[in-house]
This record gives C-alpha cells, structure tokens and sequence, in this order.
C-alpha cells in the first residue's frame, strides 16, 4: 500500500514540475522573434511607446489610404512587404516588429502587442484616414482585437484562429492549459464588436491552425461581416504563392 503510496506521489509530483515547466516557458514555445533582413533607414520608421522601441518596415506613400500588418509568431514582416505592395499598389504600408522581433525593443506579450498595435494604428490614422489592418497566424488575433476597437476601414485575416487558448488545449490534452495560459488571444471576444467587412483567407491544407478553429471564428462575426476565401492545395506557409491570395488581400473578386 505504502509503495502504491509513493508512485501516486511521485506521479503527481512529476506532472505538477511538468505544469510549471510549461507555464514558465510558455512565451518561449509562442515566440519565435526573427532578426528583420530587409529595409533601409529610409524604409524604417521607428515608433516610441510607452516602454520600447519598436521598429515598422514601411513602403512609404501620399494619400489617405494605407495599410497596417501584423505577421505570424515566426516571422520577419519585412519579407511580406513585396506581397503587400502587389495586392496594394497604391497604399502606403506598415509592417510592425514585435518587441523583440527585427531589432524592436522589449519583450513579446498578448497586451504588449495590443497596446502597440493601438499605438501603430493612431500614428497610422492621424495621416491616413484609410486604413487596413491585415492580420497573418498569431497576429489574427492582434489585428481582430484593434479593429474592435479602432476605426478600420477592412480587415484581413490570414490564418485565423478562434483562440490561442482553444488551439493550446488541442496540442497539450493532458495539461491544464486554459488555467496555465497567459497569452490567449481569444478573437472569439472581439470578433462580434467588429462592423467592418472582414476577408478571412484559409489554407485549405493548413497544418499549423486547424480548420475548425478558422471556421469557428468565422461565425463569431455578425452576418453579413466575414467572408472566407480558400485557397487550395496550399499550407500555413505557401498560401502566398499562389496568385488567389493577393487577389483576396486586394479585395478583389
């Protein structure tokens, strides 16, 4: 009995080090901060918050409309700047370096990024009255929460998700991740503030976000808000290699 005793204990011992272990370094498996490779001084514009410097690959440009994008969890947004500037030939664009991404300042966190984004939209807005906000994987999240709250002309959604939350619990059954997570980026809250027209673009065959979490996302939206473009044969990283994707950033149809 006294044995039988021991290997409960120490069961339950070993799993709550695991819990620790996986709250403590949860950051670390939702982060991945990448150095920016492309830009100049003249096509970097630095933007002062409260508690960092964060640095915005720009295509600069006159005119009342523009472009804000928010990249995924791994990637360095100046790579996506060509992209954008195809779908949008004649917006001026800003693509924003998390903190501790691409030489920004600071560390990343769910309420960093969204006072930053705040932050990025008003400088944005004071001289474009037009704006965008496109959203890619992670900054899904990002982009829906600022276009609850800012006034956004269109909003873009590039591998969306319902929530960081619900996705975490899929991949980690055994933990009690909800109550461990400190990031979740639940779009699901935002989502219905949202009057704008909303373009969802889905990877048919993408292996990073399930399916199910887009389309639950999809029905967060008031009808009449959201519309979903899939784009097949095509995963959470190749989707822009396919022609379809900067038709359905442009909003073309």
């Amino acid at each position: 009995m006294q044995s039988a005793l021991r290997i409960v204990l120490l069961l339950g011992a070993a799993y709550a080090l695991a819990c620790l272990v996986l709250f403590l370094l949860q950051r670390s498996l939702l982060y991945y901060p990448q150095p920016r490779r492309l830009g100049t001084d003249a096509t970097v514009m630095k933007l002062a918050v409260a508690d960092a410097e964060l640095l915005v690959s720009t295509r600069p440009a006159t005119g009342p409309e523009a472009v804000i994008y928010f990249g995924g969890n791994g990637e360095d947004v100046s790579g996506s700047v060509p992209d954008l500037a195809a779908a949008f030939p004649a917006h001026a664009l800003y693509a924003l370096h998390y903190r501790g991404y691409g030489g920004s300042s600071g560390k990343p966190s769910q309420d960093a990024l969204f006072a930053d984004a705040l932050a990025l939209f008003d400088k944005v807005h004071a001289s474009h009255p037009h704006v965008t906000v496109v959203g890619r994987s992670l900054g899904s999240g990002v982009a829906v929460h600022l276009a609850s709250v800012r006034p956004a002309e269109r909003l873009v959604l590039v591998t969306p998700y319902d929530s960081i939350a619900g996705i975490a619990a899929a991949r980690f059954p055994y933990f009690p991740v909800r109550f461990l997570l400190r990031d979740r980026y639940e779009s699901f809250r935002y989502a219905p503030q949202i009057k704008v027209p909303t373009t969802i673009i889905t990877a048919e065959r993408d292996e990073v976000i399930p399916r199910a979490s887009t389309s639950l996302l999809r029905t967060r939206f008031a009808p009449g808000i959201a519309h979903e473009v899939v784009i097949a044969a095509r995963g959470h990283n190749t989707l822009q290699e396919d022609p379809l994707y900067t038709q359905a950033l442009s909003g073309r149809r």
